[in-house]
């Protein structure tokens, strides 16, 4: 009898196998969109370039009527390529893997840990603590605490909106900012990336407290041969698709002070057909690539953990508040893997730029 047992539930085991096979997966969240009480979730994926890259003599007024645009959308939420400072902490504490993550994306607190008396997991635990029951109306005194707590949970953008949304006269120090951290808050507030020359900006005008840094970079990872693996990349990028991209971009920039320049761009690095020109510049030119280390498909494979580790992220971050609209700015080439599995989940409905970008 047990061996019989055994038989059929091998049998049955078999059947199932089968079945799974003819009929694929046989289940996707993307089909059961209606199936949610309340307003769905609404998020938008706005690529864009590393401002950073821009040339210095951009005018960063120049991009008030994006921001114009944002603003009018009313995001609830808003998503930044930054890595949070707990990601942070943790990638610390393992050099030998994270070091030059750490140099290149993390910001070091010890200054904001100095003035507040607090580590990034403490000053985060504070942080939270504090807005779950923050005022409507909160007094400078508060603002200044709360971008001090920021800054030592290695949350520097959040900081940032905080510092931002004090009137000129009370940017000064006080409440745990010491001289250093008011010195460290005027720095990015005159740094030009995307996140603080827009999000930040955008947050503070909307009356938002903070941004979500959703960024994540755990799929760094050392490779047996940097100089083999650096050839390969390289040879795979060098295509006629890579030069148009470049060629796009440089007349894109070329037209960045003219009337409506900003927006233009806006609309090139979000058009449908980037998806493609992109993939086959980069990601499918790797994925193609020859090298007997399969150097190629290692890049994908961290490119796409990567990706779907920053839409956890900003599913994370959603679902503390279902029925918001949330607004991701983030690097282009990043933009449609994003739409693409944030689509996939049940209650999360991707909007499209044009809403926003059309002339």
């Amino acid at each position: 009898m047990r061996f019989r047992a055994m038989m059929m539930a091998a049998a049955m085991a078999g059947m199932a196998t089968t079945m799974v096979q003819a009929s694929g997966p046989g289940f996707d969240p993307r089909a059961l969109k209606d199936d949610i009480r309340g307003r769905p979730n609404a998020i938008m994926v706005l690529g864009t370039a590393h401002l950073s890259g821009w040339p210095d003599d951009f005018d960063p007024s120049s991009l008030a009527p994006l921001i114009d645009r944002l603003a009018a959308w009313k995001p609830a939420i808003i998503a930044v390529e930054s890595l949070s400072g707990l990601q942070c902490d943790a990638l610390r504490r393992y050099p030998a893997r994270y070091a030059d993550s750490v140099k290149d994306y993390c910001w070091d607190p010890a200054p904001a840990r100095a003035a507040t008396g607090l580590d990034v997991g403490a000053a985060n635990a504070e942080a939270e603590k504090l807005l779950a029951i923050w005022p409507a109306d909160p007094s400078p005194s508060q603002r200044r605490h709360l971008a001090a707590l920021f800054l030592a949970g290695g949350e520097q953008d959040s900081a940032l909106v905080q510092w931002l949304r004090l009137p000129w006269a009370e940017r000064h120090q006080g409440d745990a900012l010491d001289a250093t951290l008011v010195a460290r808050l005027e720095k990015l507030r005159n740094r030009r990336n995307e996140t603080t020359l827009i999000a930040a900006p955008l947050a503070a005008r909307l009356g938002l407290e903070r941004v979500v840094p959703m960024d994540d970079h755990s799929a760094d990872a050392p490779v047996p041969d940097e100089e083999a693996y650096g050839a390969a990349i390289m040879a795979a990028w060098d295509n006629p698709d890579t030069a148009r991209r470049k060629a796009d971009e440089q007349a894109l920039v070329a037209q960045l002070g003219q009337s409506g320049g900003v927006l233009s761009a806006y609309r090139v690095y979000n058009a449908p057909d980037q998806a493609r020109l992109i993939y086959e510049s980069d990601f499918g030119a790797a994925a193609r690539e020859a090298s007997p280390q399969q150097f190629g498909r290692r890049y994908l494979g961290y490119w796409e953990t990567r990706n779907l580790r920053m839409a956890a992220n900003i599913r994370d971050a959603v679902a503390r508040v279902p029925g918001a609209r949330t607004l991701v700015i983030v690097g282009a080439s990043h933009k449609f893997y994003l739409q693409a599995y944030l689509d996939m989940m049940q209650d999360m409905r991707v909007i499209d730029t044009d809403v926003i970008l059309a002339p």
